[in-house]
């Protein structure tokens, strides 16, 4: 389970979010919204361990992130609005490097398969760099296909998606859902997805 508890984030001297508290079970996904610049990126980032909060605690199976971040990070997918992709190689050669470096399944054969259902056959071998900027959104969202991660956290997934991928996405989200998996997500769009649906508005 993650476990949010009274969390609190200023950026200089302005109060971003303050008090911010909910849990996450198995099979649960949480909507997080809330008006632009209110602080979802910085929250998000937060909860992966990747900035310091001034208030509150993160905790994960009942520990601190803080004092477990291996362990914590090893059940952790977090994909943000920075793709994180190397321009000059392929689809094929970013994920298996992704997974291979994580200690993940990286065979060319399951990296081509993630990467077709992700409507990119015939792409698979072309460098990022001559990709569309949907393309290479659906290349980082094909990690979601090779990763075993519990716990999935995806700012803005849809975002630059076309309708067959957006229904690509939504299929590998319930399938992540419906085998106990969780997921924390913020989208401008409806979500309509499998599993337990909870929602939290950030505001300052």
């Amino acid at each position: 389970m993650l476990t949010v508890s009274h969390l609190s984030l200023s950026r200089g001297h302005r109060r971003l979010f303050s008090d911010v508290s909910f849990s996450l079970m198995p099979g649960q996904w949480l909507h997080l919204e809330g008006d632009n610049g209110v602080g979802k990126t910085s929250l998000l980032r937060l909860l992966c361990g990747l900035g310091v909060c001034e208030q509150g605690e993160v905790t994960w199976k009942n520990q601190s992130i803080v004092q477990e971040p291996e362990n914590f990070r090893a059940d952790l997918l977090y994909l943000g609005h920075q793709l994180a992709l190397k321009e000059d190689l392929s689809p094929l050669e970013n994920l298996r490097t992704d997974a291979l470096v994580a200690g993940r399944d990286g065979s060319v054969d399951r990296v081509m398969a993630a990467l077709g259902q992700m409507g990119l056959r015939g792409r698979e071998h072309l460098p990022v760099r001559v990709l569309s900027q949907g393309q290479k959104r659906r290349t980082a969202l094909a990690r979601l296909l090779i990763s075993r991660a519990p716990l999935w956290i995806l700012d803005e997934p849809f975002v630059a998606l076309d309708s067959p991928a957006q229904n690509a996405l939504s299929g590998v989200i319930n399938a992540h859902l419906n085998d106990a998996g969780m997921l924390l997500v913020t989208s401008h769009q409806p979500l309509s997805l499998q599993g337990q649906a909870l929602s939290y508005r950030l505001t300052a």
